[in-house]
């Protein structure tokens, strides 16, 4: 029997809640990828180009510091990965916690939220963070998807 683990990412909160209902229709645990200095509303304006989140996206190689590195991800074989799309791609903080793990053998299967652009090629760009695992693109799941809805998907994959 494999064991899920639901990892999410979540700027703003928007991320979290689906994350939350993911992990209960997945029958998944759920961790939170924090980072060592939490973002703030002025560090997520898109509009300046010298906020937090413009400049860390203008610089691919840019590895924000996890707050934790205490996921036991050895535990797992399916993990769903989720963030918000920044600038058409996962914010660079999703390479750090790639980067931070062996996900060798493991099935990553993506998920995100947007506010007007879709997943883009973000598996082809995370690949290289996580030699070994099988990346999935996954959906986009914007709105407020039910657990009836997210179950629905979970089995059809």
């Amino acid at each position: 029997m494999s064991k899920t683990l639901v990892a999410y990412f979540s700027a703003s909160g928007t991320t979290e809640q689906t994350a939350k209902r993911l992990a209960e229709a997945a029958g998944a645990d759920l961790y939170e990828i924090k980072p060592a200095v939490p973002y703030t509303s002025a560090d997520l304006n898109w509009m300046d180009k010298k906020s937090r989140s413009s400049v860390e996206m203008n610089d691919r190689a840019f590895r924000p510091e996890l707050a934790d590195r205490d996921a036991d991800i050895a535990s797992y074989d399916r993990i769903f990965l989720g963030f918000p799309i920044w600038w058409y791609v996962a914010p660079t903080i999703i390479n750090t916690f790639l980067e931070s793990y062996d996900f060798a053998g493991k099935e990553i299967i993506l998920f995100a939220t947007s506010g007007g652009s879709g997943l883009g090629k973000t598996a082809q760009a995370l690949a290289p963070s996580c030699p070994g695992a099988e990346i999935r693109e996954g959906k986009l799941l914007n709105g407020t998807p039910s657990v009836t809805e997210l179950k629905k998907w979970v089995e059809s994959l």
